[in-house]
């Protein structure tokens, strides 16, 4: 684990992973650890996983207004900075791809790569579960189908993360593409990795302007993938067909049988893809 000290003094903490050209990884929950992401299946870049203030081994700040969606842009910036890099590639994953598109909106002149992997659209103004019945009808033979849908609910009225916690685990078998030991090992270790704090505040008196951020993201002159899972709900693909058109270079690819964490679904298949388009 390496340490550096963002714009305000706070100390936060990322690990390495793999080899290659490197790859700025942001995690989401919000407030998860980086842990969750594993290795997104090798693909051929060294990762650099960054744990968000108040998260894993980063310290949490003494203002915790800090942890909001676009205040955490300012930490990217601050690690590209400490990484010595003129140019970095941007991994954002759901919440994480909030951060990843509102940094593509403030230096666009410092990104090259933007892969957005089921990426939380709210800080852009988008609806994320466009379609979202449609997509859990489909899954109605399910043994954990009703148990699920109504923790589903539950978690859909949860005034709070902290509320909403408490379902958390019976509806998470709706964000896995294959409910199997595997879904249920990297859904059971939420808790641990998930900081309620940060979780509460990352939108926490945040309103999007809507027009000046899909304006700045249509003169984002790199290349944009966004990745979505065929049966996720947080965003749907049909959500996620959204963000393609915010940009003058952006390519949809939607991963069969694949929910919220599709490296965990198909590990090869989501390397390749990332493999393909970072080139």
């Amino acid at each position: 684990m390496t340490h550096f000290t963002s714009y305000d003094g706070t100390t936060l903490a990322y690990r390495t992973i793999g080899e290659g050209p490197p790859l700025v990884c942001l995690a989401g929950g919000p407030g998860r650890a980086a842990e969750y992401l594993g290795d997104l299946g090798a693909p051929d870049r060294t990762l650099i996983m960054l744990d968000t203030r108040g998260t894993g081994a980063s310290e949490m700040p003494r203002d915790l207004s800090t942890c909001r969606v676009d205040r955490l842009v300012r930490d990217v910036e601050a690690l590209r900075g400490h990484l010595g890099l003129e140019h970095i590639d941007v991994f954002g994953h759901s919440a994480g791809g909030g951060v990843a598109l509102l940094y593509a909106a403030t230096h666009p002149d410092r990104l090259d790569h933007l892969v957005l992997a089921n990426p939380s659209l709210h800080a852009i103004g988008l609806e994320s579960d466009l379609g979202a019945d449609k997509v859990i009808a489909a899954r109605s033979a399910e043994p954990w189908y009703e148990s699920a849908l109504e923790a589903y609910r539950r978690v859909r009225e949860a005034a709070t993360f902290a509320e909403a916690a408490r379902y958390r685990l019976a509806f998470e078998p709706l964000m896995y593409g294959r409910w199997d030991a595997t879904a249920q090992a990297h859904a059971a270790s939420d808790p641990a990795q998930r900081s309620l704090a940060v979780s509460e505040n990352f939108y926490a008196g945040y309103r999007p302007d809507v027009e000046t951020l899909h304006t700045a993201l249509a003169a984002v002159g790199g290349p944009v993938l966004v990745l979505a899972g065929e049966v996720d709900l947080w965003p749907t693909a049909e959500a996620a067909e959204q963000a393609i058109g915010l940009f003058p270079r952006a390519e949809l690819v939607v991963q069969p049988g694949s929910g919220h964490y599709p490296w965990l679904d198909d590990p090869g298949a989501f390397a390749a893809a990332l493999d393909a388009f970072l080139g």
